[in-house]
C-alpha cells in the first residue's frame, strides 16, 4: 500500500483531531523569500543592463533590501490584521444574533446541514448538539456562513516571517558584489537561479507538485522577471546615451 501521511486507527484519528490547528505562515515565508530575490536581482539586472557601476548595485540593492522588505512586512501586517478584525466583527455579530434571535440562528444551522444532505432525526440531532455548545455554534456559523478560517494568523508573526525571508533570500544576488568576485553578474545569476529552484523545491512539500516541477516553475518565473528588468535597463541605457 502507498505510504499515507497519517494513520487511520481509532486512536490515531482521535489524537489527530484533538490537536489544536496551528497557524500556517508558509505563505508569508514564500511570499517574502521570492519577492526578496526577484526585486533585488531585478535591480542588479537593471543596473548591469544600464551599464552602471558595482557601487550603484550595492547602494540600490541594500537600500531596496531594507526599504522594500520593511514595506512588504508592514503591508502584510496590515493585511493580516484586517483578516483578524473581520473575524472579530463577524464573531460579534453572530454572538449578538444568538443572544437575541436564537431560533433564527438555529434555523440557519439546520439549513446549512440540510444542504450537506442531512435530514430527519439525524439532522435534528446534529442541530441540537451544535446549538447546545455556544462556542461550537459560533465557530460553525463563522466557518459555514462566512467562510472564515478555523485559526487566525498573528499579524506580527506574519510581518516578521515576510521581512526575515525577504532579507535572507534578497541578499543572495548581492553576495558576489559584496565579495568583489570576478564576473560578479554571472555569479549573481547563478546564485539567484539556485535560490529560485531551492525555494520552489521547498514549497513543493506543501503542494501536490513534485519538487522538481515546483523548483523549475519558480526558476522560470524568476528568470522571466529578471530578464525583463535587464532588458529595460539595456533599453534605457541606449535611449539616454
Amino acid at each position: 500500500m502507498e505510504n499515507l501521511e497519517h494513520g487511520h486507527s481509532q486512536k490515531e484519528i482521535k489524537e489527530r483531531l484533538a490537536q489544536i490547528p496551528s497557524q500556517n505562515y508558509l505563505r508569508d515565508w514564500i511570499y517574502g523569500g521570492i519577492d526578496g530575490v526577484v526585486t533585488t536581482f531585478a535591480i542588479v539586472s537593471g543596473v548591469v543592463g544600464g551599464q552602471l557601476s558595482s557601487l550603484v548595485i550595492l547602494i540600490l540593492g541594500f537600500a531596496n533590501l531594507l526599504a522594500d522588505g520593511f514595506s512588504m512586512a508592514a503591508s502584510n501586517y496590515l493585511g493580516t490584521k484586517s483578516e483578524v478584525d473581520q473575524f472579530q466583527r463577524y464573531k460579534t455579530i453572530e454572538e449578538k444574533h444568538i443572544d437575541f434571535i436564537p431560533e433564527g440562528e438555529k434555523n440557519e444551522i439546520k439549513q446549512i446541514f440540510q444542504n450537506k444532505g442531512l435530514h430527519g432525526q439525524a439532522l435534528d440531532q446534529v442541530v441540537e448538539e451544535i446549538t447546545a455548545n455556544r462556542a461550537l455554534w459560533i465557530k460553525t456559523m463563522l466557518q459555514e456562513e462566512y467562510g472564515l478560517p478555523a485559526t487566525l494568523r498573528f499579524p506580527l508573526k506574519s510581518a516578521l516571517y515576510t521581512f526575515s525571508a525577504f532579507l535572507l533570500f534578497g541578499i543572495i544576488p548581492l553576495i558576489p558584489y559584496v565579495l568583489v568576485m570576478n564576473n560578479s553578474f554571472i555569479w549573481s545569476c547563478f546564485f539567484t537561479a539556485i535560490t529560485f529552484f531551492v525555494i520552489g523545491s521547498i514549497k513543493s512539500h506543501w503542494s501536490t507538485k513534485s519538487w522538481l516541477y515546483s523548483g523549475f516553475e519558480t526558476l522560470i518565473i524568476g528568470t522571466v522577471t529578471a530578464s525583463l528588468s535587464y532588458g529595460i535597463g539595456l533599453f534605457l541605457h541606449h535611449l539616454l546615451t
